[in-house]
């Protein structure tokens, strides 16, 4: 398994440019492949042939060659079994390339899911067969890097820096290095298990062709030969690919023992139509298909399957009695041109994506603007709400999808320049804000003056009060330079609570037998411990909380014992599969009730952030209903927490109305 650490360990010196170049396509390009990858050290696959199987472009208004006559229907037969054998045409490979790029929709991934796609694909047993989908994605993560370094870029000139002191490296630069170095090897490998795969097909084939030969050579009596030849048939169309340089002897060797075959048949009647009867009803089922495209709601599929129909009507549909020949050509190519007409609905979906994405797009600006002219007086609270709006939005709309070509720069131009003046906005305002926090810190600092000359003082009637003031003094005064912040808290904080210690050292010493809570505390710990999950554990266990609530402090040296019953009290409530808010206390104070609370409502709101997020997870399947058997534990899972989400707020109900003490 590859992982991050493993990249950066042996790739991470690697500039990434050396791996992202275009070259020409090799001349050993693959036969059955339509698209060349663009990755200089990324070895394409070698020619290869696969016979009877090399796909055939969707060619609706091209007419069917009618056969011959039935004296010569070896003839026919062979050549309509090599018209299988053909190799794509360049306007064939270019339409291919363009109906899967436009499948692929990669501008709504972040950069970490890119490369996560990127790992996903180096780590697959047969990586090297990915290429194109592994270098689009490659393509993506240099553009997402190359924006992100520009917007970092933008960002430290609107500071107010020379641009040619900016340097950055992207975090992201050397596992994107590390990740194409592994691939090539992977690549290199599996181009490696092709060869030998293609000199074990070669001496497959020639096996079969060998079959076929005795076949009408060396026949033994009883043999039934329709089924031995659609064996050797079967066998040959499911055999591998074989390279190019073998391919054309090959071909032409099978389908000369096929011709001698059926010569040797001589042209017998029955087998012919019954062979004629069976790719009949092939193309009766491919049309019954075809019609059923021309309901289907996606167009792009629609024109992939017609596309993968045409193939099979070349290739297992052929050939017919003439009578059905040129009346089911014409019906299929009338269903497939209809579907063709389709086109223009594909291309008004892509204009209406587009135009709604560049309406998004210029809302986000629109609110960037408004942020960054707010009339009203700002402040930092403010401030810092837009910057992580902004950062949103910013998000948003790099994730929005592609905007008609015509205005792209200029929306794009838009977006930067906005961006650029919030920035400007915002930097304005801290820079002006360091004057008001030197003030702020002259200020606190009388007060910490104020609470160190007075806290040894033991006038109460007039010190507890000055404190408290103090105390409300500070919380109104506003930021101080952070440098400074820790400090002047910690000196004010220490003078208060020596204050305070002092005070309630004196006032309380004879009221607190702290030292007999210790012991009280310590006895309950204990007995929590001995508790198991047995009947009647839930109610010991609220005997116990109760108790404990209304034992007082302890001394300071022992407030540990709180942490360690809280731990043991957690263990025992899983061990009986009780939550704490479900617990029964008594003996709280208003303080302990308003603690708890709070607690449950910060967990409420915690519970319900997440199970947002997982509903809006179940939004990037494409089929995110019930019945999808990838999403069963995911939609488990929510349907738990939201039956525990109901109990807190049942028990939160309880407590506010006084029911759960």
């Amino acid at each position: 398994m590859i992982t991050e650490d493993s990249l950066s360990e042996n790739h991470e010196k690697e500039p990434i440019n050396q791996e992202i170049l275009n070259e020409t396509p090799s001349e050993t390009s693959t036969a059955t492949e339509t698209e060349t990858p663009v990755d200089a050290v990324i070895e394409e696959p070698k020619e290869t042939e696969k016979v009877e199987e090399a796909p055939a472009e969707v060619a609706p208004i091209v007419e069917e060659q009618p056969s011959e006559e039935p004296e010569a229907k070896a003839e026919e037969v062979s050549k309509e079994e090599s018209k299988t054998v053909v190799s794509e045409k360049p306007a064939e490979k270019e339409e291919e390339e363009h109906h899967e790029e436009e499948l692929e929709d990669l501008s709504k991934l972040s950069l970490p899911e890119v490369l996560t796609l990127m790992e996903a694909i180096v780590n697959k047993e047969d990586a090297g067969a990915h290429f194109r989908k592994f270098n689009q994605l490659k393509e993506q993560a240099n553009h997402l890097i190359h924006h992100q370094t520009e917007d970092l870029k933008s960002e430290f000139v609107a500071a107010g820096n020379p641009v040619e002191l900016f340097s950055n490296q992207h975090p992201s630069q050397a596992k994107l290095s590390g990740l194409l170095n592994i691939y090539r090897e992977k690549n290199d490998e599996y181009h490696k298990k092709q060869e030998e795969n293609h000199h074990i097909n070669l001496e497959h084939r020639q096996t079969i062709i060998e079959n076929l030969k005795n076949l009408y050579t060396n026949t033994e009596a009883g043999t039934n030969l329709f089924k031995a030849i659609r064996e050797i048939k079967e066998d040959w169309k499911n055999a591998g690919q074989v390279a190019k340089s073998e391919f054309k002897l090959l071909n032409n060797n099978y389908f000369h023992h096929l011709n001698q075959f059926y010569q040797m048949l001589d042209m017998n009647k029955e087998y012919m139509e019954q062979e004629f009867a069976h790719n009949l009803e092939k193309r009766q089922h491919i049309i019954e298909r075809a019609k059923e495209l021309q309901l289907e709601p996606s167009v792009q599929k629609a024109l992939n399957e017609l596309q993968y129909l045409h193939k099979l009507w070349k290739e297992e549909a052929e050939p017919v009695a003439e009578e059905f020949r040129e009346k089911t050509w014409d019906e299929f190519k009338e269903i497939s041109n209809k579907i063709h007409d389709r086109k223009s609905e594909l291309t008004e979906q892509i204009e209406k994506e587009q135009n709604d994405n560049l309406a998004r797009k210029n809302e986000i600006i629109g609110e960037i603007k408004k942020m960054a002219e707010a009339a009203k007086e700002t402040n930092h609270n403010y401030w810092q709400n837009s910057i992580k709006k902004v950062e949103a939005l910013r998000t948003e709309f790099l994730k929005l999808g592609n905007v008609p070509r015509k205005v792209s720069n200029q929306n794009w131009n838009d977006f930067k320049e906005h961006l650029r003046n919030f920035n400007v906005k915002k930097n304005e305002f801290y820079k002006g804000l360091k004057n008001s926090q030197q003030t702020n810190l002259d200020e606190k600092l009388k007060l910490i003056t104020t609470a160190k000359d007075n806290m040894l003082s033991e006038e109460w009637d007039i010190i507890v009060p000055l404190f408290k003031k103090l105390q409300e003094d500070w919380k109104k005064i506003g930021h101080v330079p952070r440098s400074m912040t820790n400090k002047v808290w910690d000196d004010f904080r220490e003078a208060c609570n020596t204050f305070f210690n002092n005070y309630r050292e004196k006032n309380n010493a004879a009221n607190d037998n702290w030292k007999e809570n210790f012991k009280n505390k310590k006895a309950l710990l204990e007995e929590l411990k001995e508790i198991g999950n047995e009947e009647g554990s839930v109610e010991k266990i609220e005997q116990i909380k109760s108790k404990w609530n209304n034992i007082g402090k302890v001394p300071r040296e022992k407030i540990t014992i709180n942490t360690e019953f809280n731990k043991v009290l957690r263990d025992k409530l899983k061990l009986n599969k009780i939550h704490e808010y479900d617990l029964k206390e008594e003996g709280l104070s208003e303080n302990q009730v308003t603690d708890k609370a709070r607690k449950i409502k910060n967990q409420i709101a915690d519970l319900e952030a997440e199970i947002v997020k997982m509903e809006n997870n179940l939004g990037f399947f494409s089929n995110s209903s019930r019945e999808n058997p990838l999403l069963k534990d995911t939609y488990e899972k929510i349907d738990d927490k939201k039956s525990q989400l109901e109990s807190m707020k049942q028990s939160l109900h309880s407590i506010l109305i006084g029911e759960n003490q």
